[in-house]
This record gives structure tokens, C-alpha cells and sequence, in this order.
């Protein structure tokens, strides 16, 4: 008989509906003010706090960059946690919280062939280092992308629109450097 394996997935998902509701309460922000900031539907919003419908990964950055966390401040920082869109899949490598309240995340970046991912800006301040593996890509803020292939690093200013794109695919290392939030 086949083991049963836990439902991962649906861990998560109540784990983020927990995270987003606390955040939520905590910056005092009603279901409309941070659908409003976040720019996403209150329907939407109270589905997700509710635990009844999986997040997008653009949907977990406008939440995050609204509730001035880094997007593990939402998944949560366990090692090896994936979260994808059909684009750009990013598995968390490793979490480093500093002592001025700062974050650094490391992602392993997968970038389908032939996708773009639109990313929403993310806390004022945060900055992103991408150094490419395998394949090319187009990636930085929105109208200002710069074409990096294998062996290449770009960094740019994560708080503005930013963007990944690839028609051969693309995989590589992706840190994102996101300051203390506001209070």
C-alpha cells in the first residue's frame, strides 16, 4: 500500500493565510486597505486569509511589498520551499535575517522558455542580484531590461516594476536584499 504523504501544498497555503492575516492585523490594515495597497481584490484577499485559494507568485510579492516583508516573510523560510507561477519558479536556498532587520533571501531561479514574469516593486529599498547558470534572459525594471546570458549577473532596484523574461529558458541564482520594512 502506498505511503500517504501530507499535503504540502495545502500546509502551505493555511500557513500563508495565517502570515498574511497576522501581518494584516499587525500594520492595522482592514481587508480593503491592503487589497487596495497590494492592488489586488478584497474578494481575492479574504479567499487567501480564509486559506481557500492558493496565492500566484505575483500575488505573494504585491502582498509582501504592501505588508513591507520580503516574500519568505509570507512563505515562510524553510529551506528548499518552491513557489512558482509557470514562468519563473523559485526555490529558497537559504534565509539570512541581519541585525538591523534586514533580509537576504537566495533563490535557485528557473525562467520557462519563451515566459515573462511581470514582478511588482517590493519594499523602498530592496535591491536583486541575478547571476545566470544556464541559458539568457532579459531581466531588471520594466522598459529598462538588459539581456544577461550564462555566466552573466545583473543587479537592479527591486522597488520598482521589474522583469524576467526568457525564450530558451533560464536558470540561476537570484538574491534579493530587502532592508528592515517600515514600522
Amino acid at each position: 500500500m502506498p505511503e500517504d504523504k501530507p499535503d504540502r501544498t495545502g500546509s502551505l497555503r493555511i500557513a500563508v493565510a495565517r502570515r498574511i492575516t497576522a501581518l494584516r492585523r499587525e500594520k492595522g490594515l482592514s481587508l480593503s486597505g491592503l487589497a487596495a495597497r497590494a492592488g489586488i481584490g478584497k474578494g481575492t484577499l479574504s479567499e487567501l486569509e480564509a486559506g481557500t485559494r492558493n496565492a500566484t507568485l505575483e500575488t505573494l510579492y504585491a502582498l509582501a511589498g504592501a505588508l513591507g516583508v520580503p516574500l519568505t516573510g509570507l512563505v515562510g523560510d524553510e529551506t528548499g520551499r518552491s513557489v512558482s507561477d509557470g514562468v519563473v519558479d523559485a526555490r529558497l536556498l537559504m534565509v539570512r535575517l541581519h541585525d538591523d532587520g534586514g533580509t537576504s533571501e537566495v533563490f535557485w531561479l528557473t525562467i520557462a522558455a519563451g515566459g515573462t514574469r511581470i514582478s511588482p516593486p517590493h519594499v523602498p529599498g530592496t535591491t536583486e542580484h541575478l547571476r545566470l547558470v544556464r541559458g539568457s534572459a532579459r531581466v531588471g525594471p520594466q522598459g529598462a531590461e538588459r539581456a544577461v546570458d550564462a555566466g552573466g549577473s545583473r543587479s537592479w532596484s527591486g522597488d520598482t516594476v521589474h522583469c524576467y523574461g526568457s525564450t530558451e529558458g533560464a536558470e540561476g541564482v537570484l538574491v534579493i536584499e530587502t532592508p528592515r520594512g517600515p514600522a
